[in-house]
Parts: C-alpha cells; structure tokens; sequence
C-alpha cells in the first residue's frame, strides 16, 4: 500500500506541473469575501464555504425534464456547507438552507434567502455573522456540474439503509448498496418531500454523496487511468466557481480533505437544531438552530479542537 501511494503521489505530482496552468484556468472565479466590514477575526485552521447552486440558466428544456428540476428561475442554494481544514479535523457541516438567521440588510430569514438577494456575497457575510468562523475560500457547483463529475468518474457506488422515494426529485431507489450515475444521484441528493426529515435528511444524503465522489475521484482506480482522470477532471474543475484566491493546491487540499471525511478521519455533521419544522407567517416553515450547541461548535472550530458531539450527524 506504501508503494502504491508513493507512485500515485509522484503521478499526481508529474502530472501535476504539467495540467497546472490548464487546471488553474478552468474553474470560474468569483470574489464573494471582500468588500465588506466588521467581518470575524481569522481562527485557527481554514474554512471553506461550499455552496450546491440550484440554477437552471444553463439547463435546456430537455435536461430540466430529465433532472426533475421545474422551470422555476432566480439564484436559490441546495446545499450549504462549511469545511474546516486544520490541525483537528477536517470537519465538514451541513447548515440547512432553511435555517432562520440574520442577513445583513434584510432581517432575519432563510439563509438560503441570503444567496437569493445577493448571490455569493451576501451569503458568505450572512454564514460568517450567524457562525463567527472567518470564510477563507468559497466554492460551488450547479445541478449540471454535479451531473457531469459523478458521471465522468464512471458513477458512484451508494448504500441506503431504507428504500427512498420523490416524485418532484425524480428519486427511486431501494434499500442497499447500488451504483448511481448523475441523473441519480442528483435526485438521491434532492429528495427531500417524502422524508419524514425533511431538510436534515437531505444534507445527510448530500454529505454521503460529496464523501462518495471524492472517494472515488482520489482512489487509485481513477488517478492510475489517464482515460478517466482526465475527463473527470476537466468536469470537476468546469464545473467549480472559486474564490480569486483559491489555486490549484488549496483545491487539492479541499479534494482531500473530501476524502478524509470518507474516511472517517474527520467528521461530518449538521449544525445542531432546536426545531426542525417551525411554521413562520410569511417567511414558511424553518429550521431553528439550538443556539447553545451551534455556539459551541462554532467555537471549536474557530479554535481548531475537536468538535462537540451532536445528534444531528
């Protein structure tokens, strides 16, 4: 095994310098954490805000019917992510895209309200001010970018403990381990209706699928074969908006903190919730965070330590 990793190092690393200015090239770039005040002291560690857009600008007709995603327009978030990179760690958590908080200028609302109103900006300020974590790089994907990686990796292999059903999602599945190309995993990701979790289920299934991907897009069988560690590439990086100053590297780094979390050498977990499903005129049903627990995870993180226990992992 020692030898194995050594050669898929030096591969990576030869091919590496080779791909690097291309790979730099690819990905979208965005400027979502300048430009505003009062922002938190920089902890210990680093976090990444990741973002799962849900936009269908680039979709056709066709592919908004193949992905069970409606004709429904404007900027709205599916998953929102915070991963901590440091000396403890990584820890990857899941903020509900109904968590009722403060955005700078708008009141308190969903967050996902923040990236509707003002796009990754907002959002970034809106998670640094609920949290009090410093975001030190951004990263998101569309539906189709998510399509296109899984099925550039040849899909991914996805194990349910109960059968899972949604119409609106377009999810079918039965209990058990089977494989999952992009059309489906994308709806395993966006099934939410008929869970008696709701939102909290689905940011398990997304954490599942992102672990899935990583694990596979940095196993041996992927980074060995030319034929699919290029094109698998090409998608994930096509598929990427970036903050200006994430590189190659950090982006690595992000991969592979992915997999450790697959690993089980991390954790991933939600932001504890005090109510899950509390009906707010106006603003719809919310997700309530237990103050005292988020407030001592938040702390752990920004002072790289273990994290708290919770119940919503």
């Amino acid at each position: 095994m020692a030898l194995l990793l050594l050669v898929v190092v030096v591969l990576v690393v030869a091919g590496g310098v080779a791909l690097y200015v291309w790979a730099g090239g690819q990905v979208r770039r965005a400027e979502p954490l300048a430009g505003y005040s009062g922002r938190p002291s920089p902890g210990k560690g680093t976090n990444w805000l990741l973002i799962g857009s849900d936009s269908r600008q680039s979709l056709t007709p066709e592919q908004r019917k193949e992905l069970h995603v409606g004709n429904e327009e404007g900027l709205n978030t599916d998953t929102i992510m915070v991963l901590h990179r440091g000396d403890s760690g990584p820890y990857l958590v899941s903020l509900p895209r109904d968590s009722y908080v403060a955005i700078p200028g708008h009141g308190r609302n969903k967050v996902n309200v923040a990236f509707a109103e003002g796009g990754p900006k907002l959002l970034a300020r809106t998670v640094e001010q609920a949290t009090g974590l410093r975001i030190g790089h951004y990263a998101e994907i569309d539906f189709l970018g998510l399509v296109r990686v899984v099925d550039a990796l040849g899909g991914v292999r996805m194990c349910l403990d109960k059968a899972l059903k949604d119409e609106k999602s377009g999810a079918d599945f039965r209990a058990g381990c089977q494989e999952m190309d992009g059309v489906r995993a994308l709806a395993y990701v966006r099934a939410r209706y008929t869970d008696p979790e709701g939102d909290l289920g689905r940011v398990r299934r997304q954490r599942q699928l992102i672990g899935a991907v990583a694990d596979k897009a940095l196993g041996a069988g992927v980074l060995l074969d030319p034929f699919t560690l290029v094109p698998a590439a090409d998608a994930a990086l096509s598929a990427l908006t970036v903050d200006r100053g994430a590189g190659v590297p950090d982006l690595g780094r992000l991969s592979w903190s992915m997999k450790e979390v697959a690993d089980g050498k991390g954790s991933a977990t939600t932001v504890p919730v005090a109510s899950p499903g509390v009906d707010l005129g106006g603003v719809g049903d919310v997700v309530e965070w237990d103050e005292q627990g988020a407030r001592r995870l938040f702390q752990a993180l920004r002072e790289d330590v273990p994290i708290p226990t919770s119940g919503n992992n």
